[in-house]
């Protein structure tokens, strides 16, 4: 019991301790993986954020530089009214755009932002005088401001400008690296657990193998022994019928040789004395050896039934058949009960067992028959199928359930047949009468010896 509980405390304490770490590595795994997907998106995030402001400011300074040539170039007025305004609706939009970087402006970037913020400033100051020139000061000086002004700071804005986004790009790198490590951390982390739940699977997989098997090895050995108490207890019951037979048969003996004899013995001499006396005299003396005469034949009588219920003689000098019709007309004598017996073919060369466990078993059905059963009716049937013997007795009875009224006298008639390996079936209801069979194996010699 100590043992049982011990093993149901071990494996509850091992499968439960695994599924937690299980259940523990999979949260730890998830939890991981989003902390790394939101990490990668922010990432991502930022760098198209930054990515687009810095494009558009690119493209605000081309756009600028644009408008401020074609209005050096154009020699309409209204025209150039028209390249006026779309420089300031250009160049509006770009201190926004500086103020939203300055927002998320790195350390490491910082110092190229604020140059980048100043050239650009300075460059679109230095701009919008040259917007208010008339036409002959663009046609006389704006190849060369183009050339010697325009161009060269817009290119070196430019340049500031892929300077910022490079830095960009290899932060996203370097974050994206970091990114990668961890997911590197993760998997060797992943794989840890996975070879520690491995090996402790394998260790708990093992105890309970070694565990089971050891409980099946005992399991066997208590089966062996109990099977081998059954035979025990059977040879024992065996040994037993044999020991009781052997004590009936020579208590039938003693009471039918020196009891039997002494009781005639003692018939005779009473006898003797009654014809001593003469008829004429001692009439009283008479009368009591007449009583004496009378209580010794009865007590012969009870003797010599007493010696055929313990061992029949017959059964051993006349055989099977004679003995079970001499006892059923006892029955019917004394209980008032119609049994009828009905042999077959029967080998003549039956062991003594075989006989005495037919006659036993027959002599305890009728004895339940007439004292239990209350029945009116019993047919003994007896012969020989193939290679086995068969009895079937059956009553017209009271009934029960054999299941659950199972008594001494069944019991007693069962280990008989079962002591000769043969089998022992009741078939019975309440008020549906009583029908026992069994059946005996036969030696290959008796095997159609009739």
């Amino acid at each position: 019991m100590h043992n049982g509980s011990q093993t149901r405390s071990l494996l509850l304490i091992g499968f439960g301790g695994l599924l937690l770490l299980l259940a523990f590595s999979g949260l730890n795994a998830l939890s991981v993986l989003r902390q790394i997907e939101t990490r990668n998106q922010r990432i991502r995030e930022d760098y198209i954020h930054r990515d687009r402001i810095l494009n558009q400011l690119r493209a605000d300074i081309y756009l600028t530089g644009t408008y401020v040539r074609d209005f050096l170039l154009e020699r309409d007025a209204a025209r150039a009214g028209v390249h006026r305004e779309e420089f300031e609706a250009a160049s509006g939009q770009i201190p926004g755009l500086l103020s939203s970087y300055q927002r998320i402006v790195r350390p490491e970037e910082r110092r190229a932002f604020s140059a980048f913020s100043r050239e650009l400033l300075a460059y679109l100051s230095s701009l919008r005088p040259v917007l208010q020139w008339s036409a002959e000061q663009r046609q006389s000086h704006g190849y060369s401001f183009m050339t010697e002004q325009l161009l060269p700071r817009r290119l070196n804005l430019i340049g500031i400008a892929d300077q910022i986004s490079g830095v960009n790009e290899q932060q996203m790198e370097a974050e994206s690296r970091e990114v990668a490590s961890l997911f590197a951390s993760f998997r060797r982390s992943l794989l840890l657990g996975l070879v520690a739940m491995l090996v402790c699977g394998l260790v708990l997989a093992a105890g309970s193998i070694y565990r089971i098997l050891r409980l099946e090895h005992l399991s066997a050995m208590r089966f062996n022994e109990v099977e081998q108490a059954r035979i025990a207890l059977r040879d024992l019951s065996g040994r037993l019928l044999e020991v009781q037979e052997h004590e009936r048969r020579a208590l039938s003996r003693e009471l039918h040789d020196e009891v039997g004899q002494s009781l005639s013995a003692l018939l005779l001499g009473i006898g003797s004395l009654v014809a001593m006396i003469p008829p004429e005299e001692n009439r009283q003396l008479r009368a009591h050896l007449q009583e004496l005469r009378g209580l010794a034949e009865r007590t012969v009588a009870v003797v010599r039934d007493m010696s055929l219920l313990l061992r029949p003689s017959m059964l051993d000098d006349l055989g099977l058949i004679p003995a079970l019709q001499w006892q059923a007309r006892e029955v019917s004598r004394m209980k008032d009960v119609a049994v009828q017996v009905e042999a077959g073919s029967v080998p003549e060369d039956l062991s003594d067992d075989h006989k005495t466990c037919i006659y036993r078993i027959v002599q305890e059905a009728l004895h339940n028959a007439t004292r239990h059963a209350n029945a009116k009716s019993i047919q003994v049937r007896l012969g020989q199928k193939d290679d086995k013997l068969l009895l079937v007795i059956s009553d017209d009875g009271l009934g029960f359930f054999p299941e659950r009224e199972k008594g001494l006298g069944l019991l007693g008639m069962e280990e008989r047949v079962v002591h000769l390996h043969g089998r022992f079936h009741i078939q019975s209801a309440p008020g549906q009468g009583t029908s026992i069979l069994v059946e005996l194996p036969l030696a290959k010699e008796q095997v159609g010896v009739g």
